[in-house]
């Protein structure tokens, strides 16, 4: 087998064996980056010398019998992550040639850990989008078919994933930012709960709902990504103390008697027809494996697409007023004052999205309109929460689609901003509630696209969630399956 096509526990035998080394499995994948992303785009920043050198100690490790889970895995970073001695540019043209003077806590424990950086991925920029083509750097292609998206925001991380660009991706989710593009791209997305990682060195969205999250090949190794990157740190006030399990414990337990819910709200006439086909199929492959299915009701979905986009851009609005041309970065300024200086570089450095949701957030925050806007939506956001909260009262995880369609066209609804917030529909809600949900591929669409089903759990749950996507997963004829490009 090529070693590009291997996953991280099998890359981890084989290094354990003597059979590759990790500068051999670099090598193979900066060859394969190299070969391909000319096609995908997915790479913003390619660290060849870095991820060489990074390479060469891991290998110098394991002689001297120094070995961690991840020592010597080529990964990738979408380019939210800032990175001591490496451009971060969050897709956005206002950044510059920025570089970070240190790493962001989940790059620090990735090598700490013994993961090679093989470099920085596209992405929406400031993670705004549900396509990857908000980019200043260009649209991401999906390695299925190069006429469509990927997904967003983290269509760089999931479509290098598929693409046997690298091992595995760290993403992050505000709206489903992991989960759509890996249900597009064919790959397992996890976003954890909010506060199991530490969003320290992450370029903030919106801080109440941002999470970091793997992007991998399968659901062990989604494990052992998540195992790597979770757990408290005290440089994030939103991080939460509590005890990291061994993800991989009880992989292998089984859903027998486990009560998956299926909440009615989810499954919609807007759902295409392969796509409610796949996901049924899903529920009675988990029906056949010993869970029991029931039907539960999470009453304010409805409401979520608007409390989201009220709760996002205001937040957006206050956390990127920081980039302004003073401090770092890009600068316009043609000498007619410290207003015309802001106002130059923000309309320079800034993309369309970017700016319509600046202007979104700003007006929901102003005066007179906040308690119309935004406490409106922070009360629904409650009402949201507390029907998962109710749900997890009946059943152990909730099962619904990761979004209605299969990745759709290059440029089909740029021009319609609300279609392309729609798409986010199914996925949202786990970001307003806090908690944890994972997509996982269960099949093809009718033109050979992939579709993933999505598993939610309690907060903190991302044991149980694991397990039960592992269940599916090994009962399944999916796992393995990648493009051919």
């Amino acid at each position: 087998m090529n070693l590009i096509d291997l996953t991280i526990h099998e890359m981890q035998q084989q290094l354990a064996d003597g059979t590759t080394t990790a500068v051999a499995l670099t090598e193979a994948f900066l060859k394969r980056i190299h070969a391909t992303d000319e096609q995908l785009n997915a790479f913003i920043t390619v660290c060849d010398e870095e991820a060489l050198a990074a390479a060469r100690e891991a290998d110098a490790q394991r002689a001297a019998g120094n070995v961690l889970p991840l020592t010597g895995i080529p990964v990738a970073l979408k380019d939210i992550f800032v990175t001591e001695g490496i451009r971060t540019t969050c897709a956005s043209k206002i950044f510059g040639d920025f570089i970070s003077p240190y790493d962001g806590t989940a790059v620090r424990k990735l090598k700490e850990q013994g993961a090679v950086i093989v470099g920085k991925l596209n992405m929406d920029e400031f993670a705004m989008g549900s396509s990857n083509e908000n980019s200043a750097f260009g649209p991401v292609r999906n390695p299925w078919n190069s006429d469509c998206v990927p997904g967003g925001s983290s269509g760089g991380s999931a479509a290098c994933v598929a693409a046997r660009q690298a091992a595995a991706s760290l993403g992050t989710d505000t709206g489903g930012s992991i989960r759509q593009p890996a249900s597009h791209c064919g790959v397992v997305g996890l976003k954890p709960t909010y506060g199991r990682v530490s969003r320290y060195g992450v370029i903030a969205y919106a801080s109440s709902l941002d999470q970091v999250g793997p992007l991998t090949r399968d659901v062990r190794d989604c494990a052992i990504m998540l195992g790597a990157v979770a757990g408290y740190d005290a440089a994030d006030s939103t991080s939460v103390d509590t005890q990291v399990p061994d993800y991989l414990a009880n992989l292998e337990q089984g859903v027998a008697g486990r009560k998956i819910g299926l909440p009615k709200e989810y499954f919609i006439d807007g759902l295409d027809d392969d796509v409610k086909q796949a996901v049924d199929d899903a529920v009675a492959k988990y029906r056949e494996l010993g869970a029991e299915i029931v039907e539960v009701s999470l009453p304010h979905t409805k409401y979520a697409v608007a409390c989201y986009y009220v709760v996002a851009t205001a937040e957006a609005s206050s956390n990127l007023a920081r980039y302004d041309g003073v401090r770092y970065g890009e600068r316009v300024d043609e000498g007619k004052g410290l207003i015309d200086m802001y106002s130059q570089t923000r309309a320079a450095g800034f993309g369309d999205e970017v700016k319509r949701r600046i202007m979104l957030g700003t007006y929901v925050l102003s005066s007179g309109y906040y308690d119309a806007y935004y406490l409106k939506a922070q009360r629904v956001r409650a009402l949201i929460r507390q029907d998962f909260i109710d749900a997890f009262e009946q059943v152990d995880c909730i099962l619904t689609p990761v979004a209605s369609t299969a990745a759709f066209g290059l440029g089909e609804k740029t021009s319609d901003p609300l279609q392309m917030y729609l798409s986010d529909i199914f996925t949202l809600s786990a970001n307003l509630a806090g908690i944890c949900g994972l997509s996982l591929p269960c099949g093809l669409s009718d033109n050979k696209l992939p579709i993933g089903v999505q598993l939610l759990g309690k907060p903190f749950g991302e044991a149980e969630l694991l397990q039960t996507a592992y269940a599916y997963e090994q009962a399944s004829d999916w796992q393995g399956q990648l493009p051919t490009l």
